[in-house]
């Protein structure tokens, strides 16, 4: 009876516990929330009038939040706001989060000159950041795209660069002069739930970039724009893109890689669980000529659907390289295609396109089912500079001769 009765108190004081801590950690959660403190860009001057160039006030109301000694939420609220270049440059002062919480719509300032970085959001030297909110970012771009080039880049909608631990989700970015975002020298990145859309006429307007950066993820996303929907450049490492919606645009891809001296290797990248429909390519890696000497490697498409892709499976390492006759640098190993299905308007839907210079190696083939429709009555492969080609399951077309 005693030993019951000691039980009995022991689960008493047990529940008990478990109630204070909750408490604690709800009494903790309310002073966090009391504490934060909110900047509006309408407390700082902001007009939203959708003419005024309201750029300034959300570098103020940023400028404010960041230095502040309490958790910070700067807010867009809803409606329509016109900016022009807006650089929010920290590291901060306040406790982490720090949120930017974007519910109108931005649009930018129609005038590309006007941007002397060529960059029109900049998010720069912040930590631990969340970025969110179901606004819009308008970088209206179809005035400018005429203007754009190989040696003349219009500006880039949002930059996020030099920063760590940041949490992008939910918000719209549209019609975009450049590229409609970048990820740039930074880790621990998490994108979701965005929503990126130009027409697929609108030139270099990628919908997400990568240069330099590691441990990123880019999921439950819709990307259709002029160019790549996701482009994973330069120096850039563990990376992963799962279900991400494609089309129109170019594609799902590695690189362009090797077009600059200073560039460096890449790996450890895989796209998983992704639709595109209507692209020029589908699962693609690209390098340049004349390229300095990289790596790229373990990169894994798979579990892909394709819905009349152009070139679903494609390794070109001759890329924009008609007038440089040195072949690529780039050493191409360690990929796996796995379990591609769907249509194609391509006579030749998997193409194996490999630098003579260096080879590539350890290329594998899984369960690819490739079937033609419009002018492709049949399909077949191709296979240049490959070492160590690996093949299994269904393979429609069946696999190249290297």
């Amino acid at each position: 009876m005693a030993s019951s009765t000691h039980m009995m108190g022991s689960l008493a004081l047990g529940i008990i516990c478990l109630i204070i801590v909750n408490a604690i950690a709800v009494a903790g959660e309310q002073r966090r929330l009391l504490a934060e403190s909110v900047y509006d860009i309408t407390k700082y001057g902001a007009k939203g009038d959708g003419k005024t160039d309201d750029a300034m006030a959300f570098v103020q109301a940023f400028k404010a939040g960041c230095e502040g000694k309490t958790p910070a939420k700067i807010v867009v609220p809803p409606g329509t706001f016109m900016m022009g270049e807006v650089i929010l440059r920290g590291p901060c002062k306040a406790p982490p989060p720090l949120i930017i919480d974007i519910q109108g719509t931005i649009l930018a300032n129609p005038d590309p000159s006007s941007y002397s970085n060529r960059m029109w959001i900049l998010v720069e030297y912040v930590d631990n950041v969340k970025i969110s909110g179901g606004g819009t970012l308008n970088g209206q771009g179809a005035n400018a795209w005429k203007y754009a080039g190989e040696t003349n880049h219009m500006p880039v909608s949002f930059t996020f660069q030099s920063s760590s631990n940041g949490d992008i989700s939910d918000l719209k970015f549209v019609d975009a002069m450049g590229f409609h975002s970048k990820l740039i020298d930074s880790y621990n990145i998490k994108v979701t739930k965005m929503t990126i859309t130009a027409p697929d006429e609108s030139p270099n307007t990628d919908g997400i970039h990568l240069s330099n950066a590691t441990n990123v993820e880019i999921t439950d996303s819709f990307i259709g724009t002029g160019d790549d929907c996701i482009s994973i450049g330069t120096g850039s490492k563990n990376i992963l893109v799962k279900n991400i919606k494609c089309g129109p645009g170019h594609g799902l891809a590695v690189g362009s890689l090797g077009k600059r001296p200073d560039e460096l290797s890449v790996g450890n990248i895989t796209f998983s669980s992704c639709t595109l429909t209507g692209t020029t390519n589908g699962a693609r890696i690209k390098t340049y000529h004349k390229s300095p000497v990289l790596t790229a490697t373990t990169i894994i498409f798979e579990d892909l659907t394709l819905n009349d892709v152009k070139n679903p499976v494609l390794i070109d390492q001759h890329y924009f390289s008609k007038t440089e006759p040195e072949q690529s640098s780039v050493k191409i190993s360690d990929v796996h295609f796995r379990r591609i299905k769907g249509t194609t308007i391509s006579k030749i839907p998997v193409l194996l396109n490999c630098s003579k210079k260096v080879p590539c190696s350890d290329i594998e083939l899984a369960d690819i089912d490739l079937k033609p429709v419009g002018d492709a009555k049949s399909v077949s492969s191709v296979c240049e500079s490959v070492v160590g080609l690996k093949t299994s399951g269904v393979l429609n077309p069946p696999p190249p001769q290297c």
